[in-house]
């Protein structure tokens, strides 16, 4: 059983004042594998205060010192990735190529920040006025349970590139895993509060992030209705915020795809991290005239994928993080009969032949309006829903008819004509035929999926302010 009992403050490791216990499950077994001590308002405040303290000095070191810090995090992260492996899967159940991936490459972030910096000018001149891109303040970043070790480091390496210091609330689900990180991150000798960790409820240290005065900005990875609160908080001290928020992406297969690869691609995007990805395509929007084809391959696709053990290699598809995020599907996926959608695979319960574990069988719905709830929310799970169009123009008013905007996917046998067709969706990121962006290319949302952008030198100018010297 572990038992997880400190945070880390100032650079060391710490005793939380608060007293509350949280339970960490085996999603792969719903056993109980051991217990977080969580964090409270003042252990909010002990971490903001110390990155305050650390402020005045981290915000004035060169750009070489920070590269140099960036590459000690980097090294030290990288050199935990079979432990952050090992606790992904006990304590999250990501499949295992996913999971074996994220692992490795969590501490990239570290990497592309100091590439990112390396070229980037803090001073410029416009005619005879100084422009000074100055670091915040004190970042706030609350990270989800879908990919830990991913979303604090990427959150942390661009506010550290940028001068900020830190604060991190990550999600109390994912206790182990952070533990795992933040054991390796000591080891590369960060000034003592330049970055600190508190595990704790979102509506207690959460919170206290979100309306304390000495918090610059507030950075959140997560479900838009706790991205509405948050900027509401933050907006009675005007924090600069950045909300990467939900999706509910949609996959176009133009008439002229190769189905023998579009299904496989759109299959693999639709059900990605086990369907718990706010990036993943679960709208999947067929011409009309190819749909009877392409129904066909996807029911055969799907039943091709593994659903299991998540240390097994050939599983693609791992339990629901939670009973709770297990409910929630299995609520879904009797909303979209009540609709009158066609099941075409999958269902309610378990897959065949397991009889604990919250998985869920993998599920595609035919027959879908975009109206209905499977069309409109984020399930969160591996469900797909199947909408039919007559042509180019309905499919691309179907794909923006959506209150989200974070990720879409078109593909075509023709990559031009696909770009013509991406550059008409409201997405904050287009991927054709599944090529995947470069590193620090902006990521982040249009409408209701969030606020802002992450990667690169739109990631840093995000923790930056600009002031003109007149002289």
């Amino acid at each position: 059983m572990h038992q997880i009992d400190r945070i880390y403050i100032n650079g060391a490791f710490a005793t939380p004042h608060g007293s509350e216990w949280a339970d960490l499950h085996n999603p792969s077994t719903e056993a109980v594998i051991g217990r977080v001590r969580l964090g409270d308002a003042e252990d909010a405040r002990a971490a903001i205060s110390a990155a305050k303290r650390a402020f005045p000095v981290w915000s004035r070191t060169s750009k070489a010192d920070r590269i140099d810090l960036l590459h000690r995090l980097h090294k030290a992260v990288a050199a935990s990735a079979s432990a952050q492996f090992a606790a992904l899967q006990e304590e999250y159940g990501a499949p295992f190529a996913f999971g074996d991936w994220l692992a490795k490459t969590a501490g990239n972030a570290f990497l592309e920040a100091a590439n990112t910096l390396e070229n980037y000018e803090f001073e410029r001149s416009i005619g005879k006025t100084q422009v000074v891109m100055q670091p915040l303040g004190v970042v706030a970043a609350i990270t989800p349970w879908n990919a830990n070790a991913f979303f604090l480091c990427g959150k942390m390496a661009t506010a550290i590139a940028a001068g900020c210091t830190v604060v991190l609330k990550p999600s109390e689900m994912s206790a182990l895993q952070t533990q795992v990180l933040v054991e390796a991150l000591h080891e590369a000798g960060a000034p003592p509060g330049l970055f600190n960790i508190v595990n704790g409820r979102g509506d207690v240290v959460g919170a206290e992030f979100s309306v304390h005065p000495d918090v610059a900005k507030l950075t959140f990875t997560g479900s838009t209705a706790v991205g509405r609160s948050i900027m509401s908080a933050a907006a009675q001290t005007m924090k600069r915020v950045t909300l990467e928020l939900g999706g509910k992406g949609p996959q176009i297969i133009l008439d002229d795809a190769d189905l023998d690869a579009a299904i496989p691609t759109a299959v693999a995007s639709g059900l990605m991290n086990s369907g718990q990805a706010c990036i993943a395509g679960t709208r999947i929007l067929v011409p009309e005239s190819r749909k009877a084809e392409i129904l066909s391959r996807l029911k055969s696709e799907i039943a091709k994928v593994r659903v299991g053990n998540p240390k097994d290699s050939s599983v693609t598809v791992g339990p629901m993080v939670s009973k709770k995020q297990w409910d929630r599907v299995q609520g879904f996926l009797r909303s979209g009969l009540d609709e009158g959608a066609e099941l075409l695979i999958g269902g309610e319960g378990r897959p065949d032949g397991m009889d604990a574990g919250w998985f869920v069988r993998p599920s595609v719905f035919s027959n879908v309006t975009n109206e209905m709830r499977i069309a409109r929310e984020e399930i969160f799970g591996p469900v797909l829903s199947v909408i039919s169009y007559e042509s180019e123009e309905q499919a691309i008013e179907i794909a923006n008819d959506t209150a989200y905007g974070l990720q879409a996917f078109v593909l075509s046998s023709n990559v031009e004509r696909a770009r013509a067709v991406a550059a008409q969706l409201d997405s904050g990121r287009v991927q054709i035929n599944n090529a995947y962006p470069e590193a620090n290319v902006p990521f982040g949302g249009f409408k209701q999926s969030g606020i802002g952008r992450e990667n690169g030198v739109f990631g840093l100018e995000a923790h930056l302010e600009s002031k003109a010297i007149v002289a």
